[in-house]
């Protein structure tokens, strides 16, 4: 039942606002210009045919095309004079995203379901409908860009690894680099994540797990009020009334695989049962191996990881980019992160702890923050020169307000990553959270542009895996992302303006 009340609200909001758009904005806008154009070469047959200013692979055109095909049929019986490449027109190409917007709401109903199995239909649906509205998300369901294919994509091959089917994991992932090529760093993320799910399902031997449930005692796995342990989908149980061990949905996880306080026991743990289970590892996961190997092929004949307009997007060292994006994501959770109990969650977790070496840790983040963004914090020209995008006068009236704004901003970056960590390690291994940063940071560094849009994959994960189960939360994030849509799309199709010596109609665009 829940999947049928999230189709038809994510449905109903989707055809709604796409006929309003499709009228108000019936031509191609922005991305647009490049996008349709080459969706309808490949809708002649022509394959051939490649604008140089499109960055991404042809993945969301193959989509299309197969979208397109499926409803000719009927289009055809309406207007039976119409051509194939006649049906490709802006307002279909654009509906595609719309459907793979109702389907990405799917998957992460499944991945909810799977991650979290106590929450009740009722709950999932919540949670699952106010991520649809996430606005970055949400606005790109309406126009003809790679995001909404990308992420429905990343997450298909996600739920697909999760259910431990690999092969069409692997499969699903390599076409999810199809559409973006930066997806590749997740597809190694949810390969990775798949490795220690699949290495900690691995029984040791009775002798080994008392052994190693009696030296590390129980206060060693700790369970979250919900009965989660600090690994996804763990529940506590007994074995020979001597060990604890956790359940999934799907399987029964050893004492010895629940998340010691131990960083470093945890990867001499993960590091022997890597060696111990090499080869049942390369016989299940070999797919993703292929997948890399093409993909690092590919870099090397392309001279580049874009297809097009390369000295635009070249790679640059931007790790101020990291600092936006725990910013920009806890804001957009904010009833979780930005409040008088997070903080004194926080503030606790720091005293608990040696007081010196928390006080070293905080300052020595604290400077890698500023030499950040002293150092390593880039004004694209796009983002300069484009008055079109919410970053535009972030980076002008924010950013770059005076000389020190960048600087005072660091302290909010910092309690921005810090807040993140301790909701991801309430429920998550330390390794998973540090694959998940790994994975965040090699998607972001390297691109020069300030887009949020970038920020969206690692923002679900994120979302996914932080177990908040306050429904207070929930709908008082659903209620902002609802507020934050109206006054993007109004400002979007109701507030359009010209530039000096252009043509053309200018809007308000994320």
């Amino acid at each position: 039942m829940g999947k049928i009340a999230v189709a038809v609200i994510v449905s109903s909001w989707v055809v709604a606002v796409s006929i309003l758009v499709n009228r108000i904005v019936t031509e191609p806008y922005m991305d647009e210009i490049f996008h349709i154009p080459q969706a309808q070469q490949y809708c002649k047959g022509n394959f051939r045919s490649w604008e140089p200013m499109i960055t991404t692979p042809p993945g969301l055109y193959i989509v299309s095309l197969a979208y397109v095909a499926s409803l000719f049929p009927g289009i055809f019986s309406m207007k039976d004079d119409l051509s194939f490449s006649d049906a490709c027109s802006s307002s279909i190409l654009r509906s595609s995203n719309g459907v793979l917007a109702v389907f990405c709401s799917m998957m992460v109903y499944n991945i909810l379901t799977h991650l979290r199995p106590s929450l009740t239909d009722r709950k999932v649906t919540l949670r699952t409908v106010v991520l649809a509205l996430y606005p970055l998300h949400w606005f790109f369901t309406f126009l003809y860009y790679t995001d909404v294919a990308s992420l429905t994509a990343v997450l298909a091959s996600y739920l697909m690894s999760l259910k431990k089917k690999y092969f069409f994991s692997s499969l699903v992932g390599a076409f999810s680099v199809l559409i973006r090529q930066t997806n590749i760093i997740w597809i190694l993320f949810i390969a990775c994540t798949g490795v220690l799910d699949y290495i900690l399902d691995q029984p040791k031997d009775s002798a080994d797990l008392i052994d190693s449930s009696q030296s590390q005692g129980e206060d060693a796995f700790p369970v979250s009020s919900q009965g989660v342990g600090t690994h996804s989908n763990l529940r506590k149980r007994r074995i020979h009334n001597q060990a604890a061990t956790f359940s999934s949905p799907i399987h029964q996880k050893i004492a010895s695989s629940v998340p010691s306080s131990d960083f470093s026991h945890e990867v001499r743990e993960i590091i022997s049962r890597l060696w111990q289970f090499k080869w049942e590892i390369i016989a299940s996961f070999w797919p993703y191996l292929i997948i890399m190997a093409a993909f690092i092929t590919f870099v090397f004949w392309n001279g580049s990881i874009v297809l097009g307009a390369k000295e635009a997007h070249s790679v640059s060292p931007h790790f101020a980019q990291l600092m936006y994006f725990s910013l920009i994501s806890v804001l957009f959770v904010t009833p979780m992160h930005f409040t008088i109990g997070q903080a004194a969650a926080l503030a606790r977790s720091f005293w608990k702890k040696n007081k010196l070496v928390s006080f070293f840790q905080l300052c020595t983040t604290l400077a890698v923050g500023f030499l950040s963004v002293h150092f390593f914090s880039i004004a694209h020209p796009y983002l300069v020169a484009d008055n079109r995008h919410y970053t535009f006068y972030l980076w002008r009236k924010v950013i770059k307000f005076h000389w020190s704004m960048k600087y005072l901003l660091v302290p909010l970056y910092v309690y921005s990553w810090i807040s993140i960590f301790n909701i991801l390690a309430k429920n998550q291994r330390k390794t998973w959270v540090l694959v998940y940063f790994l994975a965040t940071a090699a998607t972001l560094i390297p691109a020069p542009l300030i887009e949020f849009r970038y920020y969206t994959i690692p923002f679900f994960f994120l979302i996914l895996h932080s177990h908040v189960d306050d429904d207070r939360s929930w709908l008082l994030m659903g209620i902002m992302y609802l507020a934050i849509n109206i006054f993007t799309i109004y400002m979007f199709l109701f507030r359009p303006f010209s530039w000096v010596h252009e043509t053309g109609v200018q809007r308000f665009i994320w």
